[in-house]
């Protein structure tokens, strides 16, 4: 009889702990799974002269159509403006965790390190992450600003190019032909192929936003774009750099080809300013969703 409840009472246990184990499988059955945020596509759209991948990032739009495609770029100047790759990458992470803020009819690009080889050379280790702790001994007299050709890749675009140019006072080399640098090339076939409607390049560290132009002059849609982001963000707007002759620079060769462009820069070597830039970044959303 004595092993007879206790056959019952383990039988009854072993019954109670199925039900539960399939009433929980059940519950958690039914209940809705979290939708992921989208991610964006990656590519690889060239390599630095070094090897080092150019990547670009693409956030395409989720309505029925696209009516206007944003291309975001840091890191041109290389480490030497170490903060403009890091304020691209979290562009990248806030796009990411928050796709509703990007209107349904923008595509939005993201070339967070136009010139890898620059980076590395201050980071001195790959990877993102790296950029947390940039020592500030490495941000005197350009270092990283140039690519392993010693050319300063802002000078070697095709509008007015020349194989020298000026930068604060001295002459840097613009390379050997305009687009003769393979980080230059990569930027060149990207857009060629996929016509922005805006640029937007981030610089360090005058703090203001300066227009594009080439042979043409300004384009009426680059004073638009350099007023809504400046006004948003807080910086000064600034239709022609003055201070010394830029020739060969990838904003004004945009200009050249019909592409609003604008410089956004800095106020320091080593700050994001990310309010800032993000309150620039949404009044481009809302200028190019076309909502008022």
């Amino acid at each position: 009889m004595r092993r007879a409840v206790i056959a019952f009472v383990v039988l009854a246990a072993l019954g109670a702990g199925v039900y539960a184990y399939f009433q929980l499988t059940k519950d958690h059955a039914a209940a809705p799974a979290s939708t992921p945020a989208p991610q964006p596509s990656r590519e690889v759209i060239g390599r630095s002269i070094e090897g080092r991948a150019i990547e670009v990032y693409r956030f395409p739009a989720t309505g029925d159509r696209t009516t206007a495609h944003l291309l975001f770029v840091g890191g041109i100047h290389g480490g030497y403006e170490w903060n403009s790759v890091l304020l691209a990458y979290q562009l990248l992470d806030h796009l990411a965790a928050n796709p509703e803020s990007v209107p349904a009819n923008i595509e939005v690009t993201v070339i967070p390190s136009a010139n890898p080889d620059g980076v590395f050379k201050v980071v001195g280790k790959e990877g993102r992450f790296a950029l947390l702790d940039v020592p500030k001994a490495t941000q005197v007299a350009g270092f990283g600003r140039f690519n392993a050709h010693d050319v300063d890749l802002n000078r070697n675009f095709d509008c007015k190019w020349q194989p020298t140019s000026m930068w604060r006072g001295e002459t840097v080399s613009a390379g050997k032909s305009a687009f003769s640098e393979p980080e230059s090339k990569a930027l060149r076939d990207f857009i060629a192929a996929h016509r922005p409607s805006a640029a937007v390049f981030f610089h360090s560290q005058a703090n203001a936003v300066y227009a594009s132009e080439c042979e043409k002059g300004i384009l009426p849609a680059t004073m638009t774009l350099l007023n809504t982001y400046a006004k948003a963000a807080g910086y000064t707007a600034v239709s022609v750099f003055d201070a010394y002759e830029v020739t060969g620079d990838a904003e004004g060769w945009l200009a050249s080809i019909g592409i609003p462009a604008i410089t956004v820069e800095l106020s320091t070597h080593d700050t994001v300013e990310w309010d800032k830039n993000l309150a620039g970044i949404k009044a481009l959303f809302t200028l190019y969703s076309g909502a008022r």
